[in-house]
């Protein structure tokens, strides 16, 4: 199935892309401990055959209930594919639950031609349906989204993706269409991502401490120009030294960076999410 596959490119090519600030890339771990850039690719290939599962299911058919649950089976099951694949550690959790949403939407919508909003949309219903089968496990989102008051993953779907289809893609295109790189609109989107999104990864591992930080920093990167500026890169390495002072990273950013990917080349019906081309020699944002 085309939409699983395009789920997969688009991970291992947010996973790629370098340099990030505080997160895995080319470049090694950033602040991470337990992942690097093989693990995250790892990782990535074993839960594509899930996201085939999801999309599977999903064609022809419409939300309901039944189907909800039959999805959250087939979610769980890739949990213990990628914990299996990692040796134990998260790569993708929040991936598999933002993808997996946006691949089975899209499924849904297989035989229209439909926009990034709609395909966000119709995941919103989706998320809106409880899983009655299994009691909802806490995870580390739900604990932060709770104490400090923000979306979170699964608010983010119940309110249809705003930080990908109101941010990530017109960023993402807007870039483009000025003349950027791939590269450096892959970057300026994830920080346009970062500078708005109360990111759960932050607050857990480092509190509002260390999502002003990241946010402020992202900001300072966009007001700089942008990483392709010789400032905007100088103010990124700046936010990823600061990121790993305080030994977090963005991961819900980096998340909502490959669903934009994926929504975008579902939207413009391309069969493959460029690979990333940037690397760690590469530090002035050309590709």
């Amino acid at each position: 199935m085309r939409l699983a596959g395009l789920a997969r490119q688009a991970l291992i090519a947010e996973a790629e892309l370098t340099p990030k600030p505080g997160l895995v890339d080319r470049r090694g771990a950033g602040a991470h401990t337990d992942l690097s850039l093989s693990i995250m690719k790892c990782s990535a290939l074993a839960i594509e055959p899930y996201f085939y599962e999801m999309a599977f299911i999903c064609e022809g058919a419409h939300p309901s209930q039944a189907l909800r649950e039959r999805l959250a089976v087939i979610g769980r099951d890739a949990e213990r594919a990628m914990l299996q694949a990692t040796s134990g550690s998260n790569s993708h959790k929040g991936a598999i639950w933002i993808l997996g949403l946006l691949v089975s939407a899209a499924a849904l919508h297989i035989d229209d031609e439909v926009n990034a909003l709609e395909i966000g949309a119709t995941a919103k219903v989706i998320a809106s349906l409880e899983d009655r089968a299994t009691p909802r496990l806490v995870s580390h989102g739900d604990i932060v989204a709770k104490r400090f008051g923000v979306a979170g993953a699964r608010g983010e779907a119940l309110r249809g993706f705003p930080h990908v289809a109101d941010i990530g893609l017109p960023m993402l295109r807007s870039k483009r269409a000025s003349g950027a790189t791939e590269h450096v609109a892959r970057l300026d989107t994830l920080l346009s991502i970062i500078s708005r999104l109360d990111d759960t990864c932050l607050l857990y591992r480092g509190g509002k401490t260390a999502l002003v930080a990241a946010k402020e920093g992202a900001l300072a990167v966009e007001r700089a120009g942008g990483s392709g500026t010789p400032i905007g890169r100088q103010q990124l390495f700046c936010l990823d030294r600061r990121l790993l002072e305080l030994g977090v990273s963005p991961g819900g950013s980096a998340d909502l960076l490959a669903a934009t990917l994926f929504l975008d080349v579902v939207e413009l019906g391309q069969n493959e999410v460029q690979p990333d081309r940037s690397g760690s020699e590469n530090q002035d944002g050309a590709d």
